[in-house]
């Protein structure tokens, strides 16, 4: 007999027929009910066992963590809570769970805990919950850019290029360790590495994305990207994923429409489908919450601040409006930010993000026009000479979550930007070829998808949003 999700058996339209459910035990109450559950939904279904013509051996068998199959007849339930139970005819253990071993008791456990038990966390509510959010999020970014008519391409993940310019890469090589060739002047000598030249995992598909734009008017990119940074943070990790959308002949101002528009879309898609999972992860951060001094909580609930973003247009301010606001405020004059802002070109930190967002405006913020000085190369030059067309997208809790720019299309100004930074125009020759054959105005921006993730899901470390972080010292599983 074919098996049936829990989530279809509990969204049933009809009952009192046979079926059979699969799934793993959550609990095993009085020899008699089990709360099944197969990652399907965050409900788990109840399953009535017969205990007196059911072994003892086999209900002996039947613990926290086992994999059993169920067939028997779907009735309403009696049970507050619950639609439908499931009163069990056949029971058979797929595969047992040693009770007094199995880590994922039900009861609370630490986070911290359950990062170092990352391949069963899974199990759990809160990360079943989290896991199908992302999932969910991660379809609604592929249907946004291909009903929008966007081309999904497929950058590489190993480079030669360092499109940030942060020179903080995962070197990529397949040169012996223990007996590494060296050029004359003692160097490593890359010309006998696979590649034949210093390769690198990718930091961003920005650099290739351009040019398939600069072809096909409008490209996205989602995948893999890897920081060889040493943040041991809760909002930073080694490995991540990244959305890169990149179009021909829009300027800043298209871009940012186009990034509000992005993530509202993503955000409401999700909470249509996730209404479940949300409503318990709202829940929990409730509970967490109470552990915190008042001034610590979130003024909103998880629900309230997703309708928030939905509700409000995000506002757009100047960066050298904001260091204005910034050096004026209460915070900064009583020296309770960690870095004090004095004068105009000081690059923003997490704190004065997250003042601007959830103190000053208290809705989400688009920077836009930084200093030049402190932004990458390939940003387009204002006639000012000192501002470039970049812009940061600044939510509540999170700080940063989108940076972008309009690129500097003009041959000449991007090359004068490389020197003046020391970057190989050799090395980016292909990259300048899209500034010489056909050249026009294009825009683009790169969102950290488990940023996103962070905020729909109200966790506050990123490591709980991903299903293995990789961080400093860490790359277990």
């Amino acid at each position: 007999m074919k098996h049936t999700k829990v989530k279809d058996l509990l969204n049933s339209s009809k009952a009192n027929y046979e079926v059979n459910a699969k799934g793993w035990v959550r609990t095993f109450r009085n020899n008699q009910f089990i709360a099944l559950n197969d990652g399907s939904t965050i409900n788990n279904i109840q399953c009535v066992v017969d205990f007196e013509n059911t072994p003892e051996e086999t209900l002996k068998r039947i613990t926290t963590g086992a994999a059993v199959s169920v067939i028997g007849e779907l009735v309403e339930s009696k049970g507050a809570g619950q639609k439908y139970e499931i009163q069990v005819s056949k029971l058979e253990i797929l595969g047992d769970s040693d009770a007094e071993k199995f880590p994922m008791q039900p009861k609370k456990h630490s986070l911290e805990f359950l990062r170092e038990n990352a391949h069963l966390r899974v199990r759990t509510n809160a990360f079943g919950a989290i896991m199908r959010v992302r999932s969910v999020l991660a379809h609604a970014v592929h249907t946004y850019f291909q009903e929008k008519g966007f081309v999904y391409v497929n950058t590489p993940i190993i480079t030669g290029s360092d499109a940030e310019g942060a020179g903080e890469m995962f070197k990529v090589t397949a040169l012996p360790f223990d007996n590494t060739p060296r050029t004359e002047d003692g160097k490593v000598n890359y010309k006998e590495d696979f590649f034949g030249k210093e390769t690198n995992l990718t930091v961003s598909g920005q650099l290739e994305g351009e040019t398939f734009a600069m072809a096909l008017g409008q490209i996205y990119t989602f995948g893999p990207t890897f920081r060889a940074e040493n943040s041991n943070t809760s909002r930073h990790l080694a490995e991540f994923w990244m959305i890169e959308p990149e179009v021909a002949f829009n300027d800043l101002n298209d871009n940012m429409d186009l990034a509000e528009d992005f993530i509202q879309y993503v955000i409401k898609y999700t909470m249509e489908k996730c209404q479940d999972d949300l409503k318990f992860l709202e829940g929990r951060l409730l509970e967490e919450e109470k552990s915190k001094p008042q001034a610590e909580r979130s003024e909103m609930a998880l629900l309230e601040k997703l309708n928030f973003v939905l509700e409000n247009n995000f506002k757009r301010v100047s960066y050298t409006e904001a260091i204005d606001i910034l050096r004026d405020s209460t915070p900064n004059k009583k020296k309770k930010f960690n870095y004090i802002i004095n004068e105009w070109g000081a690059d923003l930190q997490s704190e004065h993000e997250r003042y601007l967002v959830e103190k000053h405006f208290k809705c989400p913020v688009i920077l836009f026009d930084y200093p030049a000085n402190i932004k990458a190369f390939y940003m387009r030059l204002n006639e000012d000479g000192k501002t470039v067309r970049a812009m940061d997208i600044l939510f509540p809790g999170i700080g940063e979550i989108v940076g972008g720019s309009q690129r500097e299309e003009r041959y000449d100004v991007l090359v004068e930007k490389m020197k003046a930074l020391g970057i190989d125009e050799e090395e980016l020759w292909w990259y300048l070829d899209t500034r010489r054959f056909g050249s026009a105005v294009h825009s683009g921006f790169g969102l950290g998808f488990e940023r996103l993730v962070l905020f729909v899901t109200g966790m506050s470390n990123i490591r709980d949003v991903i299903p293995f972080p990789r961080t400093p010292q860490n790359a277990e599983f």
